[in-house]
């Protein structure tokens, strides 16, 4: 796998009214883990180009089951880690910055980076 768990979709909302899909743990020693730009708590907007939104969880695991060896991923990343559910903030507001300003520039490398540790774990 890509080394990460999620949570949330359309059935399984982790946070009330955003049904998004969060990233929830990094795995030791995963490729994520190994390329060190993913975080716990980051919203994934978008796999290999395909949206997440309005999908239900099982439906988004088979998206990353299937991305194949060259995986792009869009984030949001959180504004700093809070207690509770990603974003509550206990007033009803969600944080967040513009999406313009937090998608996370070179995400190609991200993807790149993935792809190396795949194929190098392929060989051994």
């Amino acid at each position: 796998g890509l080394g990460f768990n999620i949570v949330g979709g359309t059935d399984q909302q982790y946070i009330s009214n955003d049904s998004s899909i969060y990233v929830s743990r990094i795995k030791k020693d995963g490729a994520a883990y190994l390329d060190g730009r993913l975080q716990e708590g980051d919203k994934i907007l978008s796999v290999n180009g395909r949206a997440l939104k309005d999908l239900r969880h099982k439906d988004a695991v088979e998206l990353f089951r299937n991305a194949g060896y060259d995986v792009s991923l869009k984030i949001q990343r959180r504004l700093q880690p809070q207690n509770g559910p990603v974003g509550h903030r206990g007033d009803g507001e969600s944080g967040g910055l513009p999406l313009a300003t937090i998608l996370v520039p070179g995400l190609a490398l991200v993807a790149a980076a993935i792809w190396i540790v795949l194929r190098y774990r392929q060989r051994m």
